[in-house]
């Protein structure tokens, strides 16, 4: 057995977590005999190890919730002083954490979004938002975009747009499917910006039109669309969606599970568009993952509802005291300058050197994103924009991803890859130094999309 510089050993111990991981463990999305998980030994800051001692600069922050990277000591700390104090107490009862954890919450949230019920992570938060708005409204459609992930339990699933959704159905009634702006790869053959987020809101009403007003309790929209290709909405669009939800009596529902929380440098991404939605979804970066913790932020109009009539839901771990004390300190932790550290990287760094490599690697497409929220769209043809690899491809069909990530990882780099893109998503507390030696690797890696051009 060997010490390495991550302080960890190499030998049995690999061996005995490989065995009990193909032994016993289920994993997610996932056909079992095809995967081989990586054995992760440790973490810290934006890079994490393996057993072997090998490195990785981490592009993906996990599954984009790791917003203020690994091991952080003041949610470690907060974790630990908490634990000592007091693991576990039920919903019914209240908690110094948990009500501190609401009120910092509420304080950043737009309007008069002032009260906040938590869940364990985002697909809970998005099934209670569900929940309220059909309860206060008295109707049961939930209108909710193709380009969409909302989580994998019943009714988040089924609002969910892209392939995920398709082995769970049919599902819950009264989801409704839309298209949500997306100007490279127009639904609506618009030429600008102005012009795709002036479409888009018109298929909306219409499709709002064509279901029945009357009959659609919410709408439910990623602030910016996150797996599905960092979609940032048109100037007026988001606005234009809360005109048409005030038109109609329908309820807004932001989902900033993946946006929230700094990834886009402001507290909720909303409010780079200055809109304020009835109910907010959250998870991941309100404490980093830490402890698992989501939650839907309340308006008034729609909390009154509940003031006489009990709410009908309910989780034993709703407001976790481990959760919520990691939440309070990494609310402290972003309110000292990582806000403005996001949006001056995205700004300075990733934008500029992202915009250097779609000039240099003809199989970039397209570059877009907001503060630490960055896609790299591939294609095969700049001209017709064939994408790298086809929608949903699988088997030999996706080999050119497959081996653009193979690249990526062989040179220290962890991507967040889906489809036919690669994201630029690491850990809020990123510097400058790191993101430009994984923005060189992801340089490198190019060239293995390279391969596959075939436009002029």
């Amino acid at each position: 057995m060997t010490t390495i510089d991550q302080g960890i050993t190499t030998g049995s111990g690999v061996d005995t977590v490989v065995a009990d991981d193909r032994a016993h463990v289920f994993h997610s999305w996932s056909a079992q005999d095809k995967i081989s998980p990586l054995p992760v030994a440790g973490g810290e800051g934006s890079r994490f190890w393996d057993y072997e001692g090998k490195t990785y600069l981490d592009f993906s922050s996990q599954l984009v919730n790791l917003n203020l990277g690994y091991q952080h000591p003041a949610l470690v700390a907060a974790i630990q002083e908490q634990a000592a104090r007091l693991c576990m107490v039920q919903p019914a009862f209240a908690n110094d954490v948990r009500g501190e954890a609401a009120r910092l919450i509420a304080e950043r949230a737009p309007g008069e979004l002032n009260h906040v019920f938590f869940t364990n992570g985002g697909a809970e938060a998005n099934e209670n938002a569900i929940r309220m708005a059909r309860l206060h409204t008295g109707r049961h459609k939930v209108l909710s975009t193709y380009r969409s992930y909302h989580g994998a339990t019943a009714g988040a699933i089924a609002l969910t747009g892209d392939p995920r959704r398709w082995p769970s159905e049919p599902s819950i009634p009264g989801s409704v499917h839309f298209w949500g702006p997306y100007a490279y790869r127009s639904a609506f053959h618009a030429t600008s910006e102005a012009e795709e987020g002036a479409r888009a809101l018109q298929h909306l009403a219409d499709t709002i039109m064509v279901e029945g007003p009357s009959t659609i309790a919410a709408i439910i929209l990623e602030t910016v669309v996150g797996t599905n290709g960092i979609l940032v909405p048109p100037p007026g669009y988001l606005a234009g969606v809360r005109e048409l939800c005030d038109r109609h009596g329908i309820v807004l529902i932001a989902d900033e599970v993946m946006a929230g929380f700094g990834r886009c440098g402001e507290w909720f991404a909303i409010d780079h568009w200055g809109v304020v939605p009835d109910l907010i979804t959250f998870a991941k970066g309100v404490n980093s993952g830490y402890v698992p913790l989501g939650g839907v932020v309340i308006s008034e109009s729609i909390f009154d509802t509940f003031r006489e009539r009990a709410y009908p839901g309910g989780l034993t771990y709703s407001g976790h005291p481990l959760a919520c004390a990691a939440a309070v300190a990494s609310i402290k932790v972003m309110s000292d300058g990582v806000l403005d550290h996001v949006k001056e990287m995205g700004r300075d760094v990733i934008a500029p050197r992202l915009a250097e490599l779609a000039a240099r690697h003809p199989s970039v497409g397209e570059v877009r994103g907001l503060g630490m929220f960055w896609a790299v769209e591939l294609v095969r043809d700049r001209a017709t924009r064939e994408p790298l690899v086809p929608f949903n491809a699988a088997g030999p069909d996706a080999e050119p991803m497959a081996r653009f990530t193979a690249a990526c990882k062989e040179r220290g780099l962890w991507p967040f890859v889906h489809f036919n893109r690669t994201h630029v998503a690491p850990p809020c507390t990123t510097t400058r130094e790191e993101l430009l030696e994984g923005l060189d690797i992801l340089d490198q890696a190019l060239d293995v999309a390279d391969e596959y051009y075939t436009g002029s």
